[in-house]
């Protein structure tokens, strides 16, 4: 695996199928960077990048993954429209929109290990 030294800031998310995790996320807009076992590299435009983990069954991970945790991303192109629209196409359930008082619009889905991902753009 390669670390892109100009790469903002990134995520490692431990699953169970990374090849259907990766699915998930590219069906979202992720785009595939690279996969090399045990890591798939997702990007997210230009502000983020996922690494997707594989964790062997039994490794003690069952259960929900990232209680308490939402990973957010910017919503970027086309907005959280967008990116609901696309989940939604996916038979994921979506949260929100809702507009924070700290002006934005956000949405909320879980991806297929119960990891909270959290969709941002500005009010």
């Amino acid at each position: 695996m390669a670390i892109d030294a100009g790469m903002m800031s990134f995520v490692k998310l431990l699953v169970s199928d990374a090849e259907r995790s990766a699915r998930f996320y590219e069906g979202l807009g992720f785009e595939r960077v690279q996969a090399e076992p045990p890591f798939i590299h997702l990007r997210w435009g230009e502000s983020a990048d996922v690494y997707l983990v594989s964790v062997p069954t039994g490794a003690g991970l069952e259960g929900r993954r990232g209680l308490g945790v939402l990973v957010g991303f910017r919503a970027g192109e086309g907005g959280i429209n967008a990116v609901a629209s696309r989940a939604l196409a996916q038979g994921v359930d979506v949260e929100g929109p809702t507009s924070q008082p700290w002006h934005t619009r956000e949405i909320v889905l879980t991806d297929p290990d119960g990891y909270r991902l959290n969709f941002i753009e500005p009010a």
